[in-house]
């Protein structure tokens, strides 16, 4: 294994893979640098003196300025390096020549729905309209569990707050994701438990769901009924039956959908889990798969990159919409727009915004940007999307989830249990986490930095995703977690 690493040969930077000790000599690309003091694990050493204001170069761009001026050999961290991100940008379309490769088909064995949508698993989904009636919808699944049949795998309860005392974008956020979630494919059929007096009632749901199937969803408002719980329980019975006749069959992976976020990312997420995830989606894509990469906060410093990825002066513009819009957000509320990273990024390494920006852009590989996602709004078509959403693990999950991904890749150097609506496959960044966290971690990246090619790895984690696709289950789902959360962003009355 290596003690430390030089990631791009213009940085100024090593990151020690192991601790580095005070007195230890480092040598990288030709440069010699004894530490002038213990450099942990993830963190960064300066291989050159820095002079105050200098450029600090990781990933082979500034990822923020010297506060003073820091010797060879000097620890590089939030006390000596501070970001040079600005407000709202103007930026200039520069399209760099991305190459598209081509490669084999492959398949997995998923469940084709009438609608020509295909699904992963086949659950029944209890989506409550508002959360007045969260504690029914849970109980309601509870009792149904015991009676599931079939190719039925489990019948699921996603409790939320909201759906009432709502106004304005707020109210049509939470609209459009319940919407959303109804009709995701994963789902084999969905009992939508209303109240009957809330804001987004099921009357007023309807037309944002669209035409269904009344075989796959049920409406359920408790008021009108008698019994909420006898009158469920029969419309689960209902929906069991049906989703119950369908069986896994092959189906090309083209048809698949992977969304990808990070969380508690450490100093080798951007050097194992994120570029390794990277990889995947350029295998995916290939293949005439989608993967959605969100987080627009954590894209801030970065974003240059994916702008140059466009493939036209359109995408072009909506992604600098997509930047610009969640920046004057921030403003908007008052909030400083690079308050990030988090204290668990920090303690693992990451310095700056710019930091944790160059490292988690990195899940979205080298393929050409060919959409760009509202929040809520569903992926239509192939190939990498930008989608618009915070950088919250549970909020930003279910937008992917939203907008169509089977399955969530979480890539994590600090581990959580978290779930999302959809299969969430997590990635560790080191292996120390993946030997502690067994009951979290689905795939150790940390591997990597242990001299593990990265192609053959990033084989290994597609073959993981077919099985996933194909009915294993993640941790989250042997535990089962399962997590839902709404973007909330207005007044509650």
């Amino acid at each position: 294994m290596k003690d430390y690493i030089k990631i791009h040969e213009n940085d100024n930077v090593i990151v020690a893979i192991q601790e580095i000790a005070a007195g230890e000599t480092v040598k990288a690309g030709g440069v010699q640098a004894v530490a002038k003091e213990t450099i942990p694990a993830g963190h960064k050493m300066a291989l050159c003196d820095i002079a105050q204001g200098g450029e600090v170069i990781k990933y082979g761009f500034r990822i923020g300025n010297a506060k003073e001026e820091i010797a060879a050999g000097s620890w590089i961290h939030t006390h000596n390096v501070k970001t040079a991100l600005g407000d709202l940008l103007e930026y200039s379309y520069e399209p760099a020549p991305v190459s598209e490769e081509t490669t084999s088909d492959a398949v997995f064995m998923g469940y084709q729905r009438p609608d020509g949508k295909v699904g992963v698993r086949n659950e029944i989904w209890i989506i409550p309209t508002v959360g007045c009636v969260n504690n029914v919808a849970e109980a309601l699944a509870k009792a149904a569990n015991g009676r599931v049949e079939g190719s039925v795998e489990e019948v699921i309860a996603f409790p939320h707050p909201y759906g009432c005392s709502q106004m304005g974008d707020d109210q049509e956020h939470t609209r459009t994701i319940l919407a959303d979630l109804i009709n995701h494919p994963n789902a084999g059929g969905v009992l939508v438990l209303g109240l009957g007096c809330e804001n987004s009632n099921i009357d007023v749901l309807k037309p944002y769901i669209g035409e269904v199937n009344p075989d796959r969803v049920k409406f359920l408002v408790c008021q009108e009924t008698e019994d909420e719980m006898e009158t469920g329980g029969k419309l689960l019975d209902e929906l069991i039956s049906y989703a119950s006749k369908f069986e896994r069959e092959e189906i090309s992976v083209s048809k698949l959908i992977i969304g990808m976020k990070c969380g508690g990312s450490d100093g080798f997420s951007g050097i194992t889990a994120n570029p390794l995830v990277g990889k995947f989606s350029d295998l995916l894509i290939s293949k005439k798969g989608t993967t959605i990469l969100t987080e627009v906060p954590e894209m801030f410093g970065a974003e240059t990159l994916l702008m140059n990825r466009c493939g036209s002066r359109e995408l072009f513009d909506e992604t600098v919409k997509l930047i610009n819009d969640f920046k004057q957000y921030f403003k908007d509320n008052n909030q400083t727009i690079y308050e990030n990273p988090s204290p668990g990024n920090k303690k693992g390494g990451i310095s700056t915004l710019e930091d944790k920006s160059l490292g988690c852009t990195q899940k979205s590989g080298s393929a050409p940007v060919k959409g760009v996602l509202a929040y809520g709004q569903r992926v239509e078509k192939a190939g990498l999307n930008l989608l618009s959403a915070p950088g919250n693990d549970l909020v930003a999950s279910t937008a992917l989830a939203a907008s169509g991904a089977h399955i969530v890749l979480f890539t994590t150097g600090r581990g959580t249990p978290f779930a999302s609506p959809v299969p969430t496959v997590k990635i560790s960044s080191n292996s120390a986490l993946a030997g502690k966290k067994k009951n979290w971690i689905d795939f150790n990246a940390g591997v990597l930095v242990e001299d593990k090619d990265i192609d053959e790895t990033a084989r290994e984690l597609f073959d993981y995703v077919v099985a996933v696709a194909s009915g294993k289950k993640v941790c989250s789902e042997e535990a089962g977690f399962h997590d839902m959360a709404i973007f909330k962003q207005g007044v509650t009355l």
